[in-house]
């Protein structure tokens, strides 16, 4: 089975392992979804952004199958084409 964090060009995890009142956030686009999910008896929380719903659960489920729990939106109010993510604006400009 491969890693979580592979990079996956259909989703993007946003918070990884995060609390989950970051999903109360409205600067976030509206396209993000709060995944829960348990890994070692733990639950967890991801906020993961994507053009279409699907994609998360086929991530979610490769990686996970049965210890997923839910996804919902978050309480993100942003329009995604008004919205950047600053980390990977940073990680683009270190990579020029």
């Amino acid at each position: 089975m491969t890693e979580k964090n592979e990079k996956s060009d259909k989703i993007d995890i946003l918070h990884e392992d995060c609390d989950v009142e970051l999903a109360n956030d409205k600067s976030l686009p509206y396209t993000t979804y709060l995944v829960e999910y348990k890994l070692d008896g733990t639950i967890r929380y991801d906020i993961v952004n994507c053009k279409k719903v699907v994609d998360i659960f086929d991530h979610y489920w490769d990686h996970y199958r049965n210890d997923l729990i839910r996804f919902s939106q978050t309480g993100g109010q942003v329009n995604p084409r008004n919205w950047s993510n600053s980390k990977k604006v940073k990680d683009e400009k270190k990579k020029k």
